[in-house]
């Protein structure tokens, strides 16, 4: 019998020296979602740096659709709650966009200026923002930590109002971070300021979820170990609790470029996310 115990929990959680070439991003995202942006902005679907708040990063961007919309995609970057903004994967809305959905993209504060919980705030308001834009259902989904805040987003305890949450009709987390725990023991807590306290207020694997909620935990199959595991954990823990999950590892996908997918209009990552 073989006993399994993480000692080095820093290199548990770092994804660019573990992944071939990690160093290409997030410079390989922008070098496409750069000219995306500029794309969309001179066709005219696209209002960029919206303001939902007063803070310096209370921005989103909001790519539109043909014709009108059929109901609103939020995505919430990642970069474990300290790093990039919602410009760095702006490609990513093209998948959406091509099924008529309408797809808004937020930034928020970053650690160490703000706590999760703060964040959590945050992306809540910006999602009140952006869903007062567009009529329709609206999906939620993140990369990482852009995936916890996703999912805490339909946690029975939102920070949503019960208009918006009576909305949402889909939720797809990708390589996300679903119990906040393990990131106390790792160097990066320096900056993420996670206690015991917040990690149980603010980690969705140790939360419920909303009544009715559509949960689906997508991770690459050659990604680190605890993102595979934190991936399984959510969707395990909710379908016991009542959620409709899914969790699926896909095959020969890191944490880099599992969420590529979402750009094609034809990946199974995007016509999940807006099934139901």
């Amino acid at each position: 019998m073989i006993h399994h115990r993480i000692e080095d929990w820093d290199d548990a959680y770092a994804n660019g020296v573990n992944i071939p070439r990690g160093e290409r991003w997030p410079d390989a995202w922008l070098e496409r979602a750069r000219p995306f942006r500029a794309e969309r902005a001179a066709a005219g679907r696209a209002r960029l740096d919206l303001a939902y708040g007063e803070g310096p990063r209370h921005r989103f961007d909001m790519f539109m659709p043909e014709g009108e919309a059929k109901g609103l995609v939020v995505f919430i970057h990642g970069g474990f709650w300290m790093k990039l903004d919602g410009s760095c994967l702006s490609h990513l809305a093209a998948g959406p966009l091509a099924h008529g959905h309408a797809v808004a993209m937020p930034s928020y504060t970053l650690c160490p200026g703000i706590r999760i919980s703060g964040i959590v705030g945050e992306v809540a308001a910006a999602i009140e923002a952006a869903a007062g834009m567009v009529a329709g259902p609206v999906r939620l989904t993140g990369h990482s930590a852009g995936g916890h805040l996703a999912t805490r987003m339909i946690c029975a305890d939102s920070p949503l109002s019960a208009a918006v949450r009576a909305r949402i009709a889909n939720t797809v987390s990708i390589s996300g971070v679903h119990d906040l725990r393990p990131l106390m023991r790792t160097q990066m807590n320096a900056s993420l300021n996670i206690d015991a306290a917040e990690a149980r207020a603010q980690s969705p694997a140790l939360l419920e979820p909303l009544a009715g909620a559509r949960l689906a935990c997508w991770v690459g199959a050659a990604e680190r170990s605890e993102f595979v595991r934190q991936n399984a954990l959510l969707a395990n823990v909710w379908t016991g609790l009542g959620a409709a999950t899914l969790c699926v590892e896909e095959p020969d996908r890191h944490h880099f470029d599992v969420v590529d997918g979402l750009a094609d209009p034809s990946h199974a990552l995007t016509t999940t996310l807006l099934t139901g």
